[in-house]
């Protein structure tokens, strides 16, 4: 019974050299982030989410179309309106994939440099509204860091275990519970600065 009510395993890709030069754009990745996040829609529903206009992600949708990112629902298609959904739930990829195509390599480069941006306004916009929440949920947001001297595949190995971890919660946890919010888990690891940081390890 339990094996029966997992959910689907989530539809994963990894990125293409085109893929990756076409997703290496602040609006198309906008794009494919409210779609996994929100569920199918129309253009003209994704410029209300993300404040720009419906002829700009009409454009972009299809450029992402063309490479596999999303894809057309037409069950939900209604007179003139297309809806699109994510044709991924998960994006995966190594820095090291686009070592040998400098377009591509600039192109993750960029993505990963725009994640990080994103990482900093997010983290912003819950510190200016953390009083909004109640004292259980302040508790567990949050941030910490841990410090180790380990060999690269050491750090792969723990990267793989952590992401393991959160898919079991993912599959176990009811997404009807009225308790549940929707939560975006990050996971970093960088080289420690010759500087030592004043942080130490969140329990």
């Amino acid at each position: 019974m339990e094996s029966e009510q997992r959910r689907p395993e989530p539809r994963r890709v990894r990125l293409s050299h085109q893929q990756v030069r076409v997703l290496a754009h602040p609006l198309r990745m906008r794009l494919v982030g409210a779609l996994r996040v929100n569920g199918p829609a129309t253009a003209t529903r994704l410029a209300e989410l993300l404040g720009t206009n419906s002829g700009a992600t009409s454009y972009h949708l299809r450029q992402l179309a063309e490479v596999g990112m999303v894809v057309e629902e037409p069950d939900l298609a209604a007179g003139r309106q297309r809806f699109w959904r994510a044709a991924h739930d998960v994006t995966q990829w190594e820095s090291s994939d686009y070592d040998d195509d400098p377009d591509a390599r600039a192109a993750i480069e960029w993505i990963e440099a725009d994640y990080l941006r994103f990482f900093g306004h997010h983290a912003e916009r819950w510190a200016a509204r953390r009083h909004e929440w109640s004292p259980a949920w302040r508790d567990a947001f949050g941030m910490g860091d841990f410090f180790l001297r380990i060999p690269a595949a050491r750090l792969d190995a723990i990267k793989q275990e952590v992401f393991a971890v959160f898919e079991r919660h993912r599959d176990e946890v009811d997404p009807d519970d009225p308790d549940a919010e929707l939560v975006q888990l990050y996971l970093a690891a960088f080289p420690l600065s010759p500087v030592l940081p004043t942080t130490g390890e969140k329990p």
